[in-house]
């Protein structure tokens, strides 16, 4: 479904196969509706909205605290995943160890926060639609 095409957004039902569409999106960056506009406006800094179709990203204060719990989940299983590596890999001493494995973990997870944020856009916007909510109905080009 392209942005331009006046059609209503499918059904995200789980056997629908959109949901996977609006994952692959939100990898991407990209508008969980449309495809075309960018999640964001700088690094790590959602959109208001999509500048392609005007689906409304930041709904309400505090609409992005869930991507916080899918970052933290993600970096912490990334985090153990360093030290069972490190520990078994090397006879590095504790004080190597941890000056390898601190800024790993730091960049993982300044380089994993985008991809947290646009797939929990993604996510509220599968079950929002799927819920019928307002904010996530369809819209045509230039957010009408």
């Amino acid at each position: 479904m392209s942005s331009d095409d006046p059609r209503p957004a499918p059904d995200a039902s789980p056997a629908s196969g959109w949901r996977l569409l609006f994952l692959r999106r939100a990898l991407r960056k990209r508008c969980p509706q449309c495809g075309q506009g960018s999640i964001f406006r700088a690094y790590a800094r959602v959109a208001d909205s999509c500048a392609e179709c005007g689906l409304v990203f930041r709904r309400e204060q505090g609409a992005q605290t869930g991507s916080m719990y899918v970052s933290a989940a993600v970096t912490e299983v990334f985090a153990a995943l360093v030290i069972l590596v490190v520990v078994a890999l090397t006879d590095w001493s504790t004080t190597v160890r941890i000056a390898v494995g601190v800024p790993l973990v730091l960049v993982f997870c300044y380089l994993f926060l985008p991809y947290s944020q646009s797939l929990w856009v993604a996510v509220e916007y599968g079950t929002d639609v799927h819920n019928g909510e307002d904010w996530a109905r369809p819209r045509r080009r230039g957010g009408a």
